[in-house]
């Protein structure tokens, strides 16, 4: 069932927000001060085009820099990418197939907006996020 979300998505919504997200990524990795805002825009491209069975989690090593660059993402790139998923989300809202579509492109919003201090990982059948710790009582010798 994702595959046929995945394919429906890619042609009717997510190939023209990865185009909008990747040009928006190669505009900002020009100067080398916002090369950071630019990974992030790749990063969002890449979701965009394959959302259906993947998830954003919280990073938990994101600290003040996340913070800042949250803030002035907001202020240069939030607004407008979240302008951009509400019109897309309301043009595809209009037909019945597209509804689920326009709900997905809803979900998008908050990663559009707020972008740092989140990883994208892989939906798997018992867990939804990743374990960044060592779990206690592991018979693991890493360190």
């Amino acid at each position: 069932m994702r595959l046929i979300g995945n394919l429906i998505w890619l042609v009717f919504s997510g190939f023209w927000l990865a185009i909008t997200y990747f040009l928006a990524g190669i505009l900002m990795c020009v100067l080398i001060i916002t090369i950071p805002f630019g990974l992030q825009a790749f990063k969002l491209a890449n979701f965009s085009l394959w959302p259906f069975g993947r998830t954003v989690v919280e990073k938990p090593t994101a600290g003040a820099a996340s913070l800042i660059g949250n803030i002035i993402w907001i202020i240069v790139c939030g607004v407008p990418l979240v302008i951009m998923h509400l019109a897309t989300a309301v043009l595809l809202a209009v037909t019945i197939i597209g509804i689920p579509l326009a709900i997905g492109n809803l979900k998008m919003i908050p990663i559009s907006l707020v972008p740092f201090g989140k990883e994208i990982v892989p939906i798997t059948s018992g867990a939804s996020a990743p374990v960044y710790y060592k779990q206690p009582g592991s018979s693991s010798n890493n360190g």
